[in-house]
């Protein structure tokens, strides 16, 4: 007689979310997930421990000797290259904050970041490359239409402008590009990527990130150590960031009024500018259902900058640099410095076709893109 066989007992599959002390609140169990959900759970102690990785808070880097490609002698800059192809492209724009803030804090947001970022990753060795703020001034939503203090750049020149950065950049070894975002202007950029890839047609890898979004769990309010109100403009997270990353001088709390929008329809359809809510529409998608900016908050802010200190952008900071740093590790993983996706399983060109443009620029046999026949509508 044989011996009956006892099957083992069947494992627990692996929990899809990863939950928190908020019930509003979970993250995929995913690399990402885990990450972020490993700074909701540090301490203070903890997350200026994480900041001070990536030497934030600094002084702007914007004319630093070696922070970015302007900034960056050419042997040195072609070295980092060759180790890290990957490119920070930050965005922002020129936008009335109130009486308290400076009209480029998107932009400064957002530097401050990425330089964060360049710093860690010089520390091991193979610093990711900036490409300096080629959005200083940037597209805009139409409810800010008219407002004082804010530059409109039409969204054709905006989508255009970018497209030609992105080439250029190819053009040059890096092609790798990530397009990080800190203001209401996402949909151009992301008009952008897709008509610089239909036009040309070029392997690489292309993200843009709405920071702010990224990281949307930490701007919930009543987080742990958060904001208190939902992130909107130049408001209490905003204000708060600008606590935290910039010199003194460039925030004046004594000035701070707060405010409140003016809806004009039943609330709870359009989301906030992180999406906190998984409301049916994020915020850019429709209008006349708000008043516009200057009937409604003309002092520039929608939200209370009183309620802001540094302390409460401490994580979210950290939550973003940290993801940022984890991204480039994935794509360096996937694809070494100097390699991309395959050709023809990312574009309609072929291998053959691309070789002598995917050699390193000004090696032999290499060919300049500005050559390459465009393949677009």
């Amino acid at each position: 007689m044989s011996a009956k066989k006892i099957s083992a007992p069947a494992k627990s599959p692996s929990p899809m979310w990863l939950t928190t002390d908020n019930p509003a609140i979970v993250f995929e169990n995913s690399e990402v997930g885990r990450l972020k959900k490993k700074i909701w759970d540090m301490s203070e102690k903890e997350v200026d421990a994480v900041l001070k990785k990536y030497e934030i808070p600094s002084e702007p880097e914007l004319a630093k000797p070696g922070s970015y490609i302007q900034t960056t002698v050419r042997r040195q800059l072609v070295e980092n290259r060759r180790k890290n192809d990957i490119v920070l492209i930050p965005v922002g724009c020129t936008e009335n904050h109130g009486m308290h803030s400076v009209s480029g804090l998107d932009s400064f947001n957002v530097t401050q970041i990425c330089e964060g970022v360049r710093r860690y990753t010089a520390k091991k060795g193979a610093p990711v490359t900036l490409a300096h703020n080629p959005l200083s001034y940037g597209a805009h939503p139409y409810h800010h239409i008219g407002m004082p203090g804010n530059i409109n750049i039409p969204q054709d020149v905006v989508k255009e402008y970018l497209i030609h950065v992105m080439l250029g950049l190819w053009n040059d070894g890096f092609r790798k590009q990530l397009i990080i975002n800190n203001h209401g202007q996402l949909w151009v950029l992301e008009a952008a990527l897709h008509e610089f890839l239909y036009r040309w047609q070029l392997p690489g890898v292309f993200q843009i990130f709405d920071w702010h979004r990224a990281v949307r769990e930490f701007w919930f309010p009543g987080g742990p150590g958060q904001v208190e109100t939902p992130f909107v403009h130049a408001d209490e997270a905003e204000t708060s960031l600008a606590l935290l990353m910039f010199p003194k001088g460039m925030c004046d709390m004594n000035e701070c009024v707060d405010t409140k929008p003016e809806p004009l329809m039943p609330t709870g359809h359009f989301d906030n500018s992180v999406d906190n809510f998984h409301r049916p529409h994020r915020w850019s998608e429709g209008e006349g259902h708000m008043t516009i900016e200057i009937a409604a908050t003309p002092e520039g802010v929608v939200g209370c900058p009183g309620n802001a200190s540094a302390s409460k952008a401490k994580r979210p900071v950290a939550a973003m640099c940290e993801y940022l740093s984890l991204t480039c590790e994935q794509i360096l993983k996937a694809f070494p410095a100097g390699a991309v996706p395959p050709t023809e399983k990312v574009t309609l060109r072929s291998a053959k076709e691309m070789e002598p443009y995917l050699k390193e620029p000004g090696s032999k046999g290499w060919k300049s893109v500005y050559g390459l026949n465009k393949i677009g509508f």
